[in-house]
């Protein structure tokens, strides 16, 4: 279990950057709260909402790039480039346009979007200026997503870690100065946030293009490979990555109605749940890191035909991620009451903060598990159905409504009622590990590709 020197090796090598890139991109997400919570609870609450339309919009992006990844992977593990290229080109072909309409939906009905999800119109005003001046990121967003997933299932991880961090810095100091207005810089506030957001992302997909193109990476190659393309191909790419994007669109369906769920119970209770998420996020962003170096390290396996290997690892991931697990619900406890200290929010607000975190951290080890469990192991193995039916009906038959009637019915805290919806982590819990355990999660999706390949050598 803890003496195979070259498997902790490769995880760390791997998941650390990808960590990092998750941490930087919540720690700027936090700062950005920590902004524009100098401005009022209304401002926060209308950043949040602005940025959970996003929030679909990436989940539906990260949906495409999780399932074109599955097939880079492999395709790797084969060293099989042109089967990468024409994933790579299949995954662009539906993220791109997704993101247009999304981007144009935004921009024509901003104010019915945002009515969804509340009732102040104080709110819904701030919002509408936010959404539409952040719509044009989302094409950026679909660039940057789809690539990086792309690179970083090629076991390329650095190059995706050193464009963020660019656009990310950028992101902070434009932030800064639009939202207060610092020198010749009018402050917009809120707005500001937005004109920031935007201009990062439009610099992070065009670096990271350009370092592709002057790297000459193997996933760069001529416009026409891209589209060498069959329906065998094509249906099978649908198969895989059609549930990953519908368990996306489901998960982030589930996310946007517990958001919706807070902001009928008021403003206050929004700002604490848009709080206590950013630094929750934050606390994952580890997992996250070594979620996705599972899918690389397991994806690479299958690939190779190694099915032997990667069950044995798929095996480790279960044991190691609820034992990280214990550790940051540790920390997170510990940290939860100081954190509501750095907002200028009301003591109830900063009190509501503080319970909804130590509910998180005692159920941090199954939260661990079930992120491994969906994105690192059944999705590298191409069991992608499952992990779709496994969330889909955990979160809508159990979460959602113990959400709706605790929040809205019976009027319970913000907190009680977090901590009555993780039921439905218990039960992706036990789903997930069955699943494991029977080895019933290994699909090799690159088998039997009709198209003549031009495999390189190892």
């Amino acid at each position: 279990m803890f003496t195979d020197r070259v498997f902790f090796a490769t995880l760390f090598t791997i998941g650390w950057p990808i960590a990092l890139q998750h941490g930087l991109v919540t720690a700027l997400n936090l700062l950005d709260t920590l902004m524009v919570g100098q401005l009022g609870e209304v401002q926060i609450g209308s950043v949040a909402l602005g940025n959970q339309i996003f929030f679909l919009v990436m989940l539906f992006l990260f949906g495409i790039g999780s399932g074109s990844a599955v097939f880079v992977a492999q395709y790797w593990g084969k060293r099989d480039i042109p089967g990468i290229r024409r994933s790579l080109g299949l995954a662009m072909l539906i993220a791109i346009p997704g993101s247009l309409i999304a981007a144009a939906v935004v921009t024509a009905v901003p104010a019915f979007l945002l009515g969804l999800f509340t009732m102040d119109d104080e709110v819904i005003a701030l919002g509408i200026g936010y959404v539409r001046m952040v719509a044009p990121s989302y094409l950026f967003t679909a660039l940057t997503v789809v690539l990086g997933s792309a690179l970083r299932a090629s076991g390329e991880v650095r190059l995706p870690l050193r464009m963020t961090v660019i656009a990310l810095g950028i992101n902070a100091l434009l932030n800064y100065v639009l939202i207060f207005g610092v020198g010749p810089f009018p402050a917009l506030g809120v707005l500001g946030a937005a004109v920031g957001t935007t201009v990062s992302r439009g610099l992070e997909a065009g670096l990271l293009i350009g370092a592709m193109i002057r790297r000459k990476h193997p996933l760069v190659g001529p416009f026409r490979d891209y589209l060498a393309t069959t329906r065998a191909l094509t249906r099978r790419f649908l198969t895989i990555t059609s549930p990953v994007v519908i368990n996306e669109i489901l998960w982030s369906g589930g996310m946007t109605m517990y958001t919706l769920v807070y902001a009928r119970m008021g403003t206050a209770q929004l700002a604490a749940s848009n709080i206590a998420e950013t630094v929750i996020r934050l606390t994952f962003v580890v997992f996250m890191g070594s979620a996705g170096a599972a899918a690389v390290i397991l994806g690479n396996d299958i690939g190779a035909g190694s099915t032997g290997k990667a069950s044995r690892d798929a095996h480790r991931f279960i044991i190691l991620a609820p034992l990280f697990g214990v550790g940051f619900g540790l920390l997170l406890a510990a940290v939860s009451p100081l954190v509501p200290l750095f907002y200028q929010v009301s003591d109830s607000v900063r009190n509501d903060v503080t319970r909804m975190l130590l509910v998180i951290a005692c159920v941090v080890p199954i939260k661990s598990l079930n992120l491994h469990g969906v994105v690192g192991i059944m999705r590298s193995g191409g069991d992608t159905r499952f992990a779709m039916v496994t969330e889909g009906v955990m979160l809508w038959g159990l979460g959602v409504p113990l959400a709706a009637v605790t929040g809205l019915v019976l009027g319970w805290p913000i907190y009680l009622v977090l901590a009555v919806v993780q039921v439905e982590e218990i039960g992706k819990f036990i789903l997930i590990v069955r699943r494991v355990i029977t080895g019933r999660w290994i699909h090799q999706v690159t088998d039997h590709d009709d198209l003549a390949v031009d495999a390189i050598s190892a």
